[in-house]
C-alpha cells in the first residue's frame, strides 16, 4: 500500500517553501525547499508554479505526488478564514485578478485534492504549538510572529483560533500601553492599519524603519547606520547588528522586547494560556540573542500574580520552516477527521 502524506505549502513575497509530512508524524524534509514565488503575475501563473514546485518537492523527499492527500497552504493576508484573498489587494497580490480570488479552491482545483488554508501567522504559530505539546493535547498557547509586520496565532487544543471572519491572531493590530516604555518618549508610533500604539507599530521590522531607528539615530548621529541610504536596508542591518552586541540596535530590540512583554501582559490574562511563543526573523538568531531578548521581554512585564509569573516563553524552533510545518499539520487535520 502506497504510504500517504499531506504536503505544506508556505507561499510568501518571494518565495514558496514546501515540506511533507507522513502518517508516523515525521516531515521528510528537513530544512528549506524554496521556489522563487511568482505571485505578482496573477493566480494562473502563480498555481501553476506552485503545482510544479510540489512535483520537484516530492520528488526531492522520495515520495510520489500520487502520495500527496492533502495539501495545507498558507499565505500573507488580509484573507478569509476559508481562504478568499481580500477584494482590496495586499502587498503580495498586487496582481489585480487576486482581489477577491479563493486561493484555497483554485489551488485544490488545480492539484485534484483537498486543500486546507490559514494566514501565514496562525500557521508558524500552529507549529510552534505542536513542535511544544504535541499533536494530541488539550493546551493552549499564544504566539508573535515578527516579520516585516506581526503576526501570530492562538491554539487551544490544536486547533487555530481563527474567528468569524479570519482575523482571529491578528495580534499585531492590538493596541499597548506604549507609553510606558523606556526610551521612545515623544515617538508617535503609526501602523499600516491606521491605529497608533498597537504591537506591529514597535514590534516589526516596517516600526524599525519607519519608526524606532529614526528615533535613536537622531541622539547617536555618528552611528554607522546614520550614513546607509536606504532606510530599508538600514533597518535590514539592526537585527544582525543588536546580535553582535551593538548598544544602539540592542536599545531597539529592547523596546520591541517591552512591547511584547506589555502585550503578553494583556494576553495573560484574556488566555491564561500554558505557553507564549516568539517567533519570525527577529529571533531567527543565535542561542544569546534569543536568551536575552526572552529576558527582555519578561522585564517589560508590568508585575504579575505567582502564577501568571510563571509561564513559559519559547522560540519557536525551525522557525524559517514554521509556516509550511504549520500548514502541513493543518491539512493532516482533514486526514484524521476523515475528510481526506
Amino acid at each position: 500500500m502506497t504510504p500517504r502524506v499531506v504536503a505544506g505549502i508556505d507561499l510568501g513575497g518571494t518565495a514558496v517553501n514546501y515540506t511533507f509530512l507522513d502518517e508516523r508524524g515525521q516531515f521528510l524534509i528537513d530544512g528549506l525547499c524554496e521556489h522563487p514565488a511568482r505571485s505578482v503575475e496573477g493566480p494562473a501563473v502563480c498555481l501553476g508554479q506552485i503545482a510544479d514546485g510540489l512535483e520537484i518537492a516530492a520528488n526531492k523527499a522520495g515520495i510520489t505526488p500520487s502520495s500527496i492527500v492533502a495539501v495545507g497552504l498558507d499565505t500573507p493576508g488580509p484573507a478569509s478564514s476559508s481562504g478568499v484573498l481580500s477584494q482590496r489587494g495586499s502587498t503580495n497580490f498586487v496582481h489585480a485578478d487576486w482581489a477577491g480570488y479563493d486561493i484555497r479552491g483554485g489551488l485544490a482545483a488545480r492539484l485534484g485534492v483537498p486543500v486546507t488554508y490559514l494566514n501565514d501567522g496562525n500557521a508558524a504559530a500552529l507549529w510552534g504549538h505542536v513542535a511544544i505539546f504535541g499533536s494530541e493535547n488539550t493546551s493552549t498557547s499564544l504566539s508573535a510572529i515578527i516579520g516585516t509586520g506581526l503576526g501570530g496565532g492562538v491554539i487551544s487544543s490544536g486547533r487555530v483560533i481563527t474567528g468569524r471572519h479570519g482575523f482571529g491572531g491578528e495580534l499585531g493590530h492590538v493596541l499597548i500601553p506604549h507609553q510606558q516604555i523606556r526610551g521612545i518618549e515623544g515617538i508617535d508610533p503609526r501602523c499600516n492599519c491606521g491605529r497608533t500604539g498597537d504591537l506591529e507599530s514597535l514590534c516589526s521590522l516596517t516600526a524599525i524603519r519607519r519608526t524606532l531607528l529614526p528615533h535613536f539615530l537622531a541622539s547617536h548621529p555618528d552611528h554607522p547606520l546614520a550614513a546607509v541610504v536606504d532606510p530599508g536596508e538600514a533597518a535590514k542591518r539592526v537585527r544582525g547588528m543588536a546580535e553582535r552586541g551593538d548598544e544602539l540596535c540592542r536599545k531597539i530590540f529592547r523596546v520591541q522586547a517591552h512591547a511584547l512583554g506589555l502585550f503578553f501582559d494583556e494576553m495573560i490574562n484574556v488566555f491564561d494560556p500554558d505557553a507564549l511563543i516568539v517567533g519570525g526573523g527577529a529571533v531567527e538568531t543565535s542561542a544569546e540573542f534569543q536568551q536575552w531578548f526572552v529576558a527582555e521581554i519578561r522585564l517589560g512585564m508590568p508585575g504579575q500574580r505567582e502564577e501568571q509569573a510563571a509561564i513559559p516563553i519559547h522560540v519557536i524552533p525551525n522557525g524559517d520552516t514554521a509556516g509550511s510545518r504549520g500548514a502541513a499539520i493543518d491539512a493532516a487535520r482533514l486526514v484524521r477527521d476523515g475528510h481526506a
